[in-house]
């Protein structure tokens, strides 16, 4: 499959090791803070027999954890092909292989080959996509009733600290980039794909945010 320049970065920065350290980590520790958040929001419904589609979501933390939970079947679409294999070997050591489709590429390019999910999930995506109106428009589409998402709150340290990464990024021409992109427009591509703003939960750097359809309430 063709994959855009922006995959191809993902691609090479998040390589075998980065995903053998992430996947270390979260069986030593757990899903972290911001993915914990995401996940007590979503748990908060039922899921059983619930579909979920996983957009950019690496390792598979929230897969593995909802799967656990009584989700019937995931999708998971990520850029880095190692993660991807790292997040089917977690999934078989579990015993969910049959319960989980990774797939490789730009999930904007590929998103119109794939079914609709009850649940879609972007934790920490939107800040490493330069187009987060296509990005999110395409996410809504595959939503039947619940969106979450994680991205950096639009703060001047998280700004500052996020231009200092790209500028030192540039100097090595490592082509990856992360962004703040801004959260007013965000919610407004959300709401004109039929969705409404049911919650948010703000750290020192990450912002949680659940929307639903509209005409759903969101409560369990």
């Amino acid at each position: 499959m063709s994959c855009c320049a922006h995959c191809r970065a993902i691609d090479e920065k998040f390589g075998r090791k980065a995903a053998e350290g992430d996947l270390r980590r979260y069986r030593r520790r757990g899903p972290d803070d911001t993915t914990a958040r995401m996940l007590a929001m979503v748990r908060e419904r039922p899921l059983e027999h619930v579909t979920l589609l996983d957009v950019g979501g690496g390792i598979g933390v929230l897969v593995h954890e909802l799967v656990g939970d009584g989700v019937r079947f995931a999708v998971l679409v990520d850029g880095s092909t190692a993660y991807l294999a790292m997040a089917g070997e977690e999934a078989a050591s579990r015993g969910n292989a049959e319960r989980l489709r990774v797939l490789h590429g730009d999930f904007v390019e590929v998103a119109r080959d794939l079914h609709a999910a009850d649940v879609v999930t972007l934790d920490r995506v939107v800040c490493c996509y330069p187009d987060y109106r296509a990005l999110l428009a395409a996410a809504a589409e595959k939503s039947r009733n619940l969106l979450v998402l994680s991205y950096p709150r639009d703060r001047w340290f998280v700004r500052f600290v996020i231009a200092l990464e790209n500028f030192g990024r540039r100097l090595i021409r490592d082509p990856f980039r992360t962004f703040v992109h801004p959260p007013e427009e965000m919610g407004r591509v959300l709401r004109e794909a039929g969705f409404a703003p049911r919650r948010t939960h703000d750290g020192l750097v990450w912002r949680v945010a659940l929307f639903t359809r509209d005409g759903d309430t969101g409560v369990a």
